[in-house]
């Protein structure tokens, strides 16, 4: 199966503090990628690593085949357009609505001027998570878990190949944390996307991974589906299972 993704010997250091000390993974089409770990294992610096946000001080970043790590300014804003990220906090711009929110990169990214395409795309990507009604709505009258629907849903409007979600379920109570889980299951199967999940949810993990790795000491200490990791005889990995 093809790889979007290709991580070699990666290695990122801020002062003494090395986060990552040989990392190599990769993301096929279509999959779902989970990455589990203690807090400070490198999880979202990786992920910061893959779209251009952070450079790595060793390593190789492959993305469709284009080393990463060569990429200018210019070339990475017109290759970040592949790519969408959805941040803990959603980053929402609260002084617009739901609806300037998703016409913003529409207009600003894409460079779309067709006033119904834009209406089209944005009721087309609302209904797609679940908020059809919500279209002038403001941020601030949105539940926590409304608020990750419209993350996503932004980050989905320019319709990117390659998902990166970090966190996605933080915050949020065990019901709307599975709503979003199993959202982010529908986005792979209507999108046909590839997305890395950087998570501590063991639920959203068995919901959403087709395949699971966990961060330990700067690499990558084991992967697997979750049945194998959850099998594992690895004290790691059982503690991160043990309440399954």
């Amino acid at each position: 199966m093809e790889k979007v993704i290709e991580i070699e010997h990666l290695k990122k250091s801020f002062a003494d503090n090395t986060v990552i000390k040989d990392l190599s993974l990769h993301l096929l089409k279509g999959e779902n990628l989970v990455i589990l770990g203690k807090s400070g294992q490198g999880k979202s610096v990786t992920i910061k690593c893959i779209v251009g946000m952070i450079t790595p001080d060793e390593g190789s970043i492959k993305v469709f085949g284009e080393e990463v790590t060569n990429l200018d300014e210019t070339q990475l804003l017109e290759f970040r357009v592949k790519m969408g990220f959805l941040f803990q906090g959603g980053a929402l711009y609260d002084s617009m609505s739901v609806r300037d929110n998703l016409e913003f990169p529409l207009r600003k990214v894409l460079r779309m001027k067709d006033e119904h395409e834009i209406t089209d795309r944005c009721i087309e990507i609302l209904d797609a998570v679940g908020l059809s009604d919500s279209i002038d709505l403001m941020p601030s009258s949105l539940s926590g878990g409304m608020r990750k629907r419209m993350a996503l849903a932004r980050t989905l409007i320019v319709r990117p190949q390659i998902l990166f979600y970090d966190e996605p379920t933080t915050g949020l109570d065990p019901v709307t944390s599975s709503e979003i889980s199993e959202l982010i299951l529908h986005v792979q199967e209507k999108y046909k996307t590839s997305s890395i999940i950087v998570t501590h949810d063991i639920s959203c993990t068995k919901i959403t991974g087709d395949r699971i790795i966990i961060l330990d000491d700067g690499k990558c200490r084991t992967e697997g589906t979750f049945e194998e990791l959850k099998n594992s005889k690895d004290k790691l990995t059982q503690a991160f299972f043990k309440s399954i």
